[in-house]
């Protein structure tokens, strides 16, 4: 049974992203998904396991690279496409730590640098996948443009405060799918743009944060993947330009 049952059958997939730990975990659920014509899948880099897949599932699944920090290449790997009309696309790309960098706990421990790299993987490319790929989805049936997003970007749930950058950089991916959504809406009446809370998902992102997790609240990636599937399938376009959570539960902006 498919996932995706919204969808007009068969449906292409493109997803970015799917190296990562939810990346991979959906890659896999879209494959098992008899709907899905076909996935591709574009990462920073092309690991063993992606490697793997495309020679398991050679009709149904290509890879290729991509770099988020460059416009240009976002518009190559874009390009490469060919006349592939995607139905859906799934960006599952962010950036909470890097190395040693961790999320700033108060604003003395903010960088500019680090600042910037958050905004541009987190927020700018996002919008700029939107930019280069929603011109090639199909205007007269259903379709769903769907950014990983997190329940800290939201200005009227924040009562912890800290974590500077990630916050900042959520809000501003939220924003712009707000914004997004409502462009599109004009040539795109069936299009759903959606920023999704996929929880705290078992993953490198989360690692580092995990003891402090509540007990049944730390996903598998497999749970994480299934769950946003399912949010995806059941939304509709007068939701478009909001943020949703795993089980379904719209966030406050």
């Amino acid at each position: 049974m498919s996932l995706l049952a919204s969808f007009n059958s068969p449906i292409n997939v493109v997803l970015v992203g799917a190296s990562g730990g939810i990346g991979q975990a959906l890659l896999h659920a879209l494959l098992a998904d008899p709907g899905i014509a076909g996935v591709h899948a574009l990462s920073r880099s092309t690991p063993e396991t992606l490697v793997s897949l495309v020679a398991q599932h050679p009709q149904r699944l290509s890879c290729d690279t991509i770099d988020l920090n460059d416009e240009s290449a976002i518009a190559t790997a874009t390009e490469r496409l060919g006349d592939l009309a995607p139905d859906l696309v799934l960006v599952t790309t962010g950036l909470l730590h890097d190395g040693g960098k961790m999320p700033e706990k108060s604003w003395r421990a903010l960088e500019t640098d680090y600042f910037h790299q958050q905004m541009q993987i987190n927020a700018l490319a996002p919008a700029l996948l939107a930019k280069h790929l929603i011109p090639r989805m199909p205007t007269a049936r259903r379709a769903v443009f769907a950014v990983l997003s997190a329940r800290v970007g939201s200005i009227g749930d924040n009562r912890l405060g800290g974590w500077y950058s990630y916050r900042a950089s959520k809000a501003a991916l939220n924003m712009l799918l707000r914004c997004t959504a409502i462009e599109a809406k004009r040539r795109w009446p069936q299009l759903v743009v959606a920023g999704l809370h996929p929880g705290t998902v078992d993953t490198a992102l989360s690692q580092p944060f995990q003891g402090r997790v509540p007990e049944g609240k730390l996903f598998t990636p497999a749970f994480a993947a299934e769950s946003l599937l399912k949010v995806i399938d059941g939304l509709t376009p007068d939701q478009s330009g909001r943020v949703f959570a795993w089980d379904g539960q719209a966030i406050p902006p």
